[in-house]
């Protein structure tokens, strides 16, 4: 996706925004809600592709990534935040459906390594990153192990990327920061220190892909915290020593 000029644009939508992913063209796939939107950064034309989870009125999407054969990956949640509720979905070209994982509370971080035979996956009250098999033609999963336990000290496990030497890059709630830990040890390895309590997620971009975008929140914030911490809700860019990888494109059109 490319971007001729700087400007900057501002898009509102009639719902909550969980995920935006790169689509074809100017297009992005959106997580709006409970629902998938194509939308068109040029013309703001937005189709609603699907809706799921009808059933449950207070669950909503909360993160999402691409795989590495262009299907989506995007989990739910109860925003009541109810133990058990939530759900992880795979999302093919053809737009069908297949659950992945159940029982969750609140789906997020997820990453795939460069040979595509692990998939990393975060249900964030565990405080866990779970490592599955991964079947790239297939989009087949099988629990393999945990490999990181994050102590509640260093807040909780929320989006996450990987690096090109395979370390795990976690964007952790409460935790003032993004963490690198090193998924074949559970070692902790780095930490890029934010002036905000709850940093939400990361990702790797700029030219040499060796930049990490990190968003922030202000929600559950007093208005005395958000005095202490002014920055909260704004989005970081840091220059880290080393690269990441492109997010891949959804494959719907």
């Amino acid at each position: 996706m490319t971007f001729p000029s700087q400007e900057v644009k501002t898009f509102k939508f009639p719902g909550r925004l969980a995920v935006a992913l790169e689509g074809k063209g100017n297009e992005l796939i959106l997580g709006l809600d409970r629902s998938l939107i194509r939308f068109d950064l040029e013309t703001g034309k937005q189709e609603k592709l699907l809706e799921l989870e009808q059933e449950f009125p207070l669950h909503r999407f909360n993160d999402g990534k691409v795989d590495p054969k262009g299907r989506i990956w995007i989990g739910t949640l109860s925003t009541l935040f109810t133990e058990g509720a939530g759900s992880l979905y795979c999302i093919s070209e053809d737009l069908s459906v297949e659950k992945k994982l159940g029982n969750l509370t609140i789906s997020n971080g997820m990453a795939w390594t460069e040979d595509q035979w692990t998939f990393y996956f975060i249900d964030t009250p565990t405080q866990q990153v779970q490592e599955f098999d991964f079947d790239s033609e297939t989009g087949a999963i099988t629990f393999n192990r945990i490999v990181i336990q994050v102590p509640k000290e260093l807040g909780s496990p929320d989006g996450m990327c990987i690096d090109q030497e395979g370390m795990l890059w976690i964007a952790q709630y409460g935790g003032s920061g993004v963490y690198r830990w090193n998924p074949k040890s559970g070692e902790l390895l780095d930490k890029i220190e934010l002036p905000v309590p709850h940093v939400t997620s990361c990702a790797f971009g700029g030219p040499n892909l060796d930049q990490l975008l990190i968003t922030t929140a202000q929600e559950n914030l007093s208005p005395d915290q958000l005095k202490q911490f002014p920055q909260s809700g704004n989005v970081f860019l840091v220059k880290v020593d080393v690269g990441g990888f492109e997010s891949n494109s959804t494959a719907i059109g």
